[in-house]
């Protein structure tokens, strides 16, 4: 028998405040990866190889995503959209919590480090299987013509995620004292998620499974093994949406850890200073977001990929000139413009992603290809930029954002065809 129809008010506030609690809780290690672990711990006898070991275990988690789209996917096609999203949830809020509570590496030296590294992989785990789940939830109760209004709403978690994690430790850095700050200061948010999670928890306890899932349910059109359809018989759609993908990420991941990183160090930008500068950037974020949803339901999914993708090409032959001023108006100027195009590109993806896969492996499908494009994209994008700013000079890092550019062309040419138009 058919469940009761989800209203969209629930709909859309189950996939926001999901997203929302998931990317507060990722954003919170991406802020403390800069600020916090390199002096708490790792060595402290070589700050900028500190530095690029706690990058690292941030890299992590993208790599344990591919793990969490394949083990949260499998469950999401054969079980239910649902169930599998708050197990989901349930796995990357304890994992935060951990991190929270952890001693340093002056407590308990390589130990520190060691145990940072699993929660961390538990966080990525978990994002990997939320991710596709909010955006199913949400675009599978879309009605006809709003599926990209619809899948902006988990899209919308990103920014809010973000503006509540770095106004947090904006907040902890203006009443706190530096020793306070790291002696305690930086665990409070990781703790308190605790909180957001039991609030994501009641709101997806109370909605109902999807229309599709249910029709594929009634039809018998699951697979046995969903991983297995998604590689083995919808490779092409696999591979270049990776590719479509993967350029969300790396703008992304530049304009707030890398940025930060250079900012605060090099820049010589206060935290604080640095901090509001992001926050605004990130109101441009949200401003694209629904911005893009609308435009892509009206004009095509992929046309305004394609001509957001365009434009971060050119804004990453500016990059340099735009970040390296020394003027704090045009570094927000910067950051925004950046961010916005974040926005752009990042609004219709979920909706794009989704419906490029049949029913009967879309969690899977849809999972997969944003977790492997975080790979690509964000992983390792704060470690390359840095080194080469480092060693060639910052535009380096610009040229690097407009070579992914142009891959993530391509990505979306070939798959834009798929894309309910």
């Amino acid at each position: 028998m058919r469940p009761a129809k989800n209203s969209a008010t629930r709909v859309l506030l189950a996939s926001l405040i999901g997203t929302t609690i998931e990317f507060f809780d990722f954003y919170i290690y991406a802020t403390a990866a800069v600020l916090v672990f390199p002096k708490l711990f790792f060595p402290s006898s070589d700050p900028t190889s500190a530095t690029l070991q706690s990058l690292a275990t941030f890299a992590l988690a993208f790599f344990a995503r591919p793990v969490g789209a394949a083990l949260f996917g499998h469950f999401g096609d054969r079980i239910g959209r649902k169930a599998t999203l708050v197990a989901a949830l349930m796995t990357m809020g304890p994992s935060t919590v951990a991190i929270g509570l952890l001693p340093t590496y002056a407590s308990i030296g390589i130990m520190a480090p060691i145990l940072l590294a699993l929660f961390r992989f538990g966080q990525g785990l978990g994002l990997g299987g939320e991710w596709g789940g909010a955006v199913l939830l949400a675009t599978e109760n879309a009605p006809p013509g709003k599926r990209a209004w619809y899948g902006m709403f988990p899209q919308l978690g990103a920014p809010i995620g973000f503006l509540l994690s770095t106004g947090t430790f904006l907040l902890l850095s203006n009443t706190l004292s530096d020793e306070q700050f790291f002696n305690f200061g930086w665990r409070i948010p990781f703790v308190a998620s605790a909180i957001l999670v039991f609030v994501g928890l009641y709101v997806r306890l109370k909605i109902e499974e999807t229309p599709d899932f249910i029709d594929a349910m009634q039809k018998n059109e699951r697979v046995k093994m969903p991983m297995h359809d998604v590689i083995f018989k919808n490779t092409r759609i696999l591979f270049f949406g990776t590719i479509a993908a993967t350029t969300t990420f790396v703008i992304f991941y530049l304009m707030t850890v890398f940025c930060l990183s250079w900012g605060t160090s090099v820049l010589h930008y206060s935290r604080s200073t640095f901090l509001l500068a992001q926050m605004v950037g990130v109101l441009f974020f949200a401003i694209g977001i629904p911005i893009a949803g609308l435009l892509a339901d009206k004009y095509g999914r992929g046309n305004i990929l394609i001509g957001a993708t365009a434009i971060i090409f050119l804004f990453g032959l500016v990059f340099a000139p735009l970040f390296s001023t020394g003027s704090l108006f045009l570094t927000i100027v910067f950051l925004s413009i950046g961010l916005l195009l974040m926005g752009f590109t990042y609004g219709p993806l979920g909706a794009a992603l989704a419906e490029v896969f049949p029913t009967a492996v879309r969690y899977t499908g849809a999972s997969l290809t944003f977790t492997l494009a975080g790979i690509l994209g964000a992983s390792l994008a704060p470690y390359l930029a840095t080194s080469l700013a480092t060693q060639y000079g910052l535009e380096y890092v610009g040229y690097y954002l407009s070579t992914c550019a142009l891959l993530s062309l391509l990505g979306f040419i070939k798959v834009r065809r798929l894309m309910q138009d």
